[in-house]
């Protein structure tokens, strides 16, 4: 089951944009635009870019002789990112996996991947393809989130699914999105990767909903969450975001709503 956690597909990039990036990635996505457009770089690639907010944060503030290649494993997040974003020449879309990266040595000056590398089997090999293709001085901005008990609204949801999961409880946030927030582990394997310094930026806010079902919808049915209630039951999905959304409202009242989110922005130079 932890090879579908990178499977983003069928109704889950509409419903990943429309709730989960407004409930937790916007704001996120603005201080990664910020720190990477002050490196004033020329060439710029993105990672995992998932449906772009990265992306529509970024373009507007980088230079207009700028090049942007954005990029992502899963090829439905990359046509969702490339709907949302408005024409831009100096945009390159192209389907990657950021741990082979199809690109030559020494060529970006800024890689920046928000909240994806959770996500690489092999983190020193993704790392390592990052630093390949940074030009030297280049930067490496990424970031992580912090364990789950730090994100309120996802420990609820997993929480609840797994009341009705008890012998088998679907455990996908917590295991990948909220699964890789040990600093001196991410450190050492940026070392293995031969970035020598990173500065970490704790960011810790609020996120907000209007209904108590909205995060429930977002966790539930826009994650490969999704695809774990259904490995469980077929006809389950409803009825877990129910009871998700149930427990939210119980915990923060029917809305709107909020609650904490904590991740971090690391910055590692060539």
């Amino acid at each position: 089951m932890v090879n579908r956690d990178k499977i983003f597909e069928g109704s889950i990039p509409e419903i990943y944009d429309a709730y989960l990036v407004p409930l937790i990635f916007e704001e996120f996505a603005v201080e990664m635009a910020d720190q990477v457009a002050k490196a004033a770089p020329r060439e710029v690639l993105e990672t995992a870019a998932g449906s772009g907010v990265v992306t529509r944060a970024l373009a507007p503030i980088l230079s207009g002789d700028a090049r942007y290649l954005v990029t992502d494993l899963n090829s439905p997040m990359l046509d969702r990112a490339q709907q949302q974003q408005p024409p831009d020449e100096r945009i390159t879309w192209q389907r990657a996996d950021a741990l082979d990266l199809p690109f030559e040595n020494n060529r970006f000056d800024v890689v920046c991947c928000q909240f994806g590398a959770m996500f690489f089997p092999d983190k020193v090999s993704g790392f390592a393809e990052a630093r390949r293709v940074l030009k030297p001085g280049g930067y490496f901005v990424f970031s992580v989130w912090d364990q789950i008990k730090h994100n309120e609204f996802a420990d609820h949801v997993t929480q609840a699914a797994g009341e009705l999961f008890a012998d088998d409880p679907p455990v996908f946030l917590a295991r990948t999105p909220h699964g890789y927030f040990d600093l001196t582990e991410i450190v050492g394997h940026l070392k293995s990767a031969d970035f020598t310094q990173a500065e970490i930026r704790t960011i810790t806010l609020q996120s907000v909903a209007k209904t108590a079902r909205d995060p429930a919808v977002a966790y539930c049915q826009g994650t490969p969450l999704r695809n774990e209630i259904l490995d469980r039951d077929p006809e389950a999905l409803e009825r877990v975001t129910d009871h998700a959304a149930a427990r939210l409202k119980a915990v923060y009242g029917s809305g709107p709503i909020s609650g904490k989110i904590r991740g971090y922005v690391i910055i590692a130079e060539a």
